[in-house]
């Protein structure tokens, strides 16, 4: 228990960092947002919170609330999932918008909700993936406390990427449409990436399973532009994701 004394003032940095990430785009435009947006935001929020608090109940002598929080967590782990994968076909309404309206989206483009759409799938089936484990986990203090933590870096990157794509756009904007908002993606994929193996190395957990897993989802999401592009993948969103 020692070891994950500290742990709790840890998983502040991501939790920052994931505010100030989706600060603008939620809060600039709260009142237009939609209930499922509003759903999502709060959940996951909430999860992370969970994530500091929990870790600081489990090392300073409260296990009693540990256990009866982590079971509201359960819950509240299913509301994260769930409620970002029914946000899905948003992501379609807005490409049809962009192709419609392409004047208004500027650089983005209608290819890029599919791509979104896409490496939210793989980020969300992680994430309960993740969860699944850390209940089978659950008494081995090391795998149950790194799969909860890793999933801070499994859903990272729409807060991350949205708040840096943000200040590009600040920073460029006489320069509207002709805006680079692709670079900002790999740019927060390095940060949520360095991120993890920054935490992974302090927690001596750079060959754990749940490491691995994190890594590869946010190197994923850095071919978000060949899979929103990929016909194929366009005409299965389609075909799958209904309003």
């Amino acid at each position: 228990m020692e070891k994950y004394r500290s742990l709790h003032l840890w998983m502040i940095i991501p939790m920052v960092v994931m505010q100030l990430g989706i600060f603008m785009d939620y809060w600039g435009d709260f009142s237009d947002n939609a209930w499922s947006v509003h759903i999502h935001y709060w959940t996951g929020t909430i999860w992370y919170i969970y994530l500091i608090i929990q870790p600081y109940y489990a090392t300073h002598g409260q296990m009693e609330k540990h256990r009866t929080n982590g079971i509201i967590g359960m819950f509240l782990a299913g509301g994260v999932c769930l409620t970002a994968l029914s946000m899905m076909h948003r992501d379609i309404m807005v490409s049809d918008l962009a192709l419609a309206e392409p004047e208004r989206f500027g650089p983005f483009k209608p290819w890029l909700f599919f791509g979104i759409a896409s490496i939210e799938i793989i980020m969300m089936t992680a994430f309960g993936f993740a969860i699944i484990m850390s209940i089978i986990k659950r008494k081995s203090l090391e795998d149950h406390a790194w799969w909860l933590i890793s999933t801070v870096f499994l859903i990272m990157m729409p807060a991350v990427g949205r708040g840096i794509q943000n200040l590009f756009i600040i920073t460029n904007i006489k320069h509207w449409p002709d805006i680079d908002i692709i670079t900002p993606i790999y740019i927060s994929q390095a940060l949520i990436i360095l991120l993890l193996l920054l935490t992974a190395w302090k927690y001596k957990k750079l060959k754990h399973p749940a490491t691995y897993l994190a890594v590869v989802v946010n190197v994923i999401c850095c071919f978000v532009v060949p899979i929103g592009k990929s016909e194929a993948i366009q005409t299965l969103l389609r075909s799958m994701i209904k309003g």
